[in-house]
């Protein structure tokens, strides 16, 4: 079965979004991010909506979630329709998670992190320890009362699938190769769902015609694009952007230390001011996909 890059219809209104985690401040990097994709949907006469991905329920935080409508007002950006927030649409998440393992493409996983990246010490400079599949195949009767994960098999889904292909604004038509990240996680041991099922499902039910964000996320839409086709939902467009870095060449990153826009907001800087600047494009590094 041979699936084509699933363009968006063009009568859809052209639909962006910007989706951050409420586990912490925004910084540059964010400020960043969300202009691009606001002002690609307000040039197209489009919707740009905003996304609270809370499903993180140790880490995220109220308060972060209020301080980020603010920096975002402070910037100058407004968003259509009500703010999203993923803890309220689990039973989406459920629904989907049903579906894979109806298709027998998921399994029960009871490694420990330890245990992953000990069983993942020969690929010690991967950015994240590709899972080596130690609980696939195996009988997991008995023990689901243990903390467990769900994982996709991955070389099952993909040749489930089929051959795919996804648009990527500066990489052109992408051959999918969701393979290469390993069985990842669908429904973590500490929540109904993950980053990757649940932004696939998201993405769709708001009809988010086009994906922009950063490059580090390039990998992921591989993963996505796998997703999209065994639930049958359509592919949006994507466009990559380079990210911001600091002095040192260093993407800006909340466990770098990159300044908050909530102490640059409260110390009097103009932010619609600041955001005009961002647009420029100044301190942009040359990342690529």
């Amino acid at each position: 079965m041979t699936h084509d890059s699933g363009s968006t219809p063009s009568r859809l209104p052209v639909t962006t979004r910007f989706a951050p985690s409420p586990t912490g401040r925004l910084h540059l990097g964010h400020a960043y991010s969300a202009l691009r994709a606001h002002d690609f949907a307000r040039a197209r006469g489009g919707r740009f909506l905003l996304r609270i991905e809370d499903i993180d329920r140790t880490r995220s935080r109220a308060e972060h979630a209020e301080t980020i409508f603010a920096d975002l007002q402070w910037l100058g950006l407004t968003w259509n329709g009500p703010v999203v927030f993923q803890s309220r649409r689990l039973g989406l998440y459920a629904a989907a998670l049903d579906r894979f393992k109806a298709l027998d493409l998921v399994y029960p996983c009871f490694c420990t992190r330890t245990e992953i990246a000990a069983a993942s010490a020969s690929a010690p400079h991967a950015p994240e320890p590709v899972y080596p599949g130690t609980c696939r195949g195996i009988d997991a009767r008995g023990r689901m009362a243990a903390p467990h994960c769900w994982r996709i098999d991955m070389a099952a889904a993909a040749a489930a699938a089929g051959p795919l292909t996804w648009h990527d604004e500066t990489a052109g038509e992408v051959a999918c190769d969701a393979l290469r990240q390993g069985d990842v996680v669908l429904a973590r041991k500490d929540a109904a769902t993950s980053y990757h099922l649940a932004a696939t499902v998201d993405d769709a039910a708001q009809g988010v015609t086009d994906v922009v964000r950063g490059v580090d996320l390039f990998a992921a839409t591989h993963v996505h694009r796998l997703l999209q086709a065994l639930l049958g939902l359509p592919a949006p467009r994507y466009h990559h952007h380079p990210l911001l870095t600091d002095a040192n060449g260093e993407r800006l990153a909340k466990r770098h230390g990159s300044p908050a826009l909530a102490t640059m907001r409260k110390g009097g800087e103009d932010g619609r001011a600041l955001a005009d600047r961002l647009r420029t494009g100044i301190g942009i590094d040359a990342v690529t996909p």
